[in-house]
């Protein structure tokens, strides 16, 4: 996004108008606006670049460099060039992915209370003792971990993957029976695009697994000719609903090349506020939620990250090397 066309509240306010969120007065635009150049004038000095996923705050993504998915986002930061610092706009585990790809460079999270109820529920030590179990009973087990999972997880895997390549990597490797962690509602939607043996973990995103078809239906007796697309991290129930089952990344492209132009957008609702900000010729619906640790992410935040270098994102480097073993394998089967 071209940060540099903010110039003033009134612009900001106009962009954001097509939110229709109340909350969005002139007057708090006009104090958004002066923190961004603020936070632009920072960036400069300090040779940082700010990473922000889809779901983030709508002005988040008026001072980032980058906006994504979650694979997008570690290709990303795997690439980085030219920069002494990063500010991941995310939740922890998306800024230990930079910090397993760039070692040498400071990541900063602008708020460290924002976790993933996702990530917590599972540890490398369960996983450890869960995978020895199951090699008792499956010799060729491999361990399949989403990568909304800690650093620590990740390196006990033999491939990381996002909901945007799960499918791809879990084909691709060279076991019938796969360990899946920790996400069960996706590895529910993988189990019924592969052939082979997925087992689940006990684990979902509260965002997704609260959305109810109940919701889903209400909004499609009301709107004639809407396509409904969905996250497959959503439940079984919710997803037999849809039209299309897509990433983040893969949900903004079909809204743009699609000849549709009502769409009702299942998964968070930052999403929706993106396509709703760069593509206001088409109508987008929410049947979603908000997730809290996303959220906890602000311009406050942002600046004062950089202006204190506050919230470094470390690792032992053990924990990093098997963690970039387990990216690289994904970036490399998933491709």
């Amino acid at each position: 996004m071209n940060t540099e066309a903010v110039i003033n509240g009134t612009e900001l306010h106009r962009k954001l108008d097509v939110l229709h969120n109340p909350g969005y007065s002139p007057e708090l635009c006009d104090q958004y606006a002066a923190m961004i150049g603020e936070i632009l004038q920072l960036k400069a000095e300090r040779a940082a670049v700010v990473l922000a996923h889809n779901y983030q705050r709508p002005e988040i993504f008026e001072v980032a460099d980058f906006i994504g998915d979650s694979f997008e986002l570690a290709r990303k930061a795997r690439d980085l060039q030219g920069a002494d610092v990063i500010v991941f706009c995310g939740v922890h585990f998306m800024a230990e992915t930079a910090k397993v790809f760039n070692p040498e460079r400071m990541v900063l999270l602008p708020d460290m209370r924002a976790g993933c109820s996702l990530a917590d529920s599972v540890t490398a030590e369960a996983l450890a003792e869960r995978s020895e179990e199951l090699r008792r009973l499956y010799p060729d087990l491999k361990v399949v971990s989403y990568v909304n999972c800690t650093a620590d997880v990740k390196a006990l895997s033999d491939a990381c993957c996002t909901s945007a390549n799960a499918t791809k990597v879990i084909n691709r490797l060279d076991s019938d029976n796969i360990l899946f962690v920790p996400d069960q509602n996706l590895a529910n939607y993988v189990q019924s695009q592969t052939s082979k043996n997925v087992i689940s973990w006990d684990g979902n995103c509260y965002v997704h697994h609260q959305i109810t078809p109940a919701e889903v239906e209400r909004a499609k007796a009301g709107i004639p000719g809407l396509v409904v697309i969905a996250h497959p991290e959503c439940r079984k129930d919710v997803i037999a609903m849809a039209d299309a089952v897509l990433s983040t990344s893969a949900m903004m492209q079909y809204a743009r090349e699609s000849s549709a132009d009502k769409f009702l957008i299942v998964t968070e609702c930052g999403l929706s506020d993106r396509l709703l900000m760069e593509i206001p010729q088409k109508h987008f619906y929410k049947a979603c939620k908000l997730c809290r640790y996303m959220k906890m992410i602000t311009l406050p935040g942002v600046r004062d990250a950089l202006v204190n270098l506050r919230y470094e994102i470390t690792m032992p480097d053990e924990v990093r090397d098997g963690a970039r073993r387990a990216l690289e394998r994904m970036i490399q089967l998933g491709s």
